[in-house]
Parts: C-alpha cells; sequence; structure tokens
C-alpha cells in the first residue's frame, strides 16, 4: 500500500512536471523521486514496518541508501528506454516504477528496518 502511494505521488510529480513546468522527463523523474521518498521512508516506518525496533536515524539513512540505489537503477533504465524505444515518456515511467519498486520492498524489509 506505501509503495504504491509513494509511487502515485512519483509519477504525479513527474508528469505534472513535464506537462506544466515543460521539464525533460528525467529531470522530472527526479524531482518525483525527491518527493516520493518522503512519502514511502513515512509510511513503511510508520505502517508496513511498525514495531520493528529500529532507531529512526539510522533506519532512515540505510533506507536513504536503498531509494537513492533504486532511483539511480530506475534513472539509468529509463534513460535508456525513453532513448531506445518509441513509448510514450508517462508509460515508460509507469513501467520502470513497478520494476524497481519490488527489488526497493526487500531491501527495505531485510534490512533497513531490521533492528539494531
Amino acid at each position: 500500500m506505501v509503495g504504491c502511494a509513494a509511487a502515485a505521488v512519483h509519477w504525479c510529480v513527474a508528469i505534472a512536471a513535464v506537462t506544466w513546468a515543460k521539464w525533460p522527463p528525467l529531470l522530472a523523474n527526479a524531482a518525483g523521486w525527491m518527493v516520493a521518498v518522503g512519502v514511502s521512508f513515512t509510511g513503511h516506518h510508520l505502517l508496513s514496518f511498525r514495531g520493528h525496533g529500529a532507531a529512526m536515524l539510522p533506519a532512515a539513512l540505510r533506507f536513504l541508501c536503498i531509494s537513492g540505489g533504486g532511483f539511480l537503477v530506475n534513472e539509468a533504465a529509463y534513460a535508456a528506454l525513453l532513448h531506445w524505444t518509441g513509448a510514450r515518456y508517462d508509460v515508460l515511467l509507469a513501467a520502470v516504477l513497478v520494476l524497481v519498486a519490488g527489488a526497493t520492498y526487500l531491501l527495505s524489509r531485510h534490512w533497513a528496518f531490521l533492528r539494531s
């Protein structure tokens, strides 16, 4: 649920930045991630992994490492797909967000929110 909400926020911010601010899709993707990472950490900390027992700062730093790495994979895959396909940028972003979300969730569950 939290991951879906964060992905929706990411996608909506990116699409709005392209549509209304006329940003290039890769820059808009970065803006979407910057907003969504806060939604994602807060939701996972308070809901998905509540009761995890990890201190907030170490969990936040580990989560930021995971999310940042996921974003780098996201951005690289998105850039490649934008370059090599003729598909719409919004459809490509949705596909990339879905693919990266699973790995991010698993790493968060098994590392970021572990008790120190």
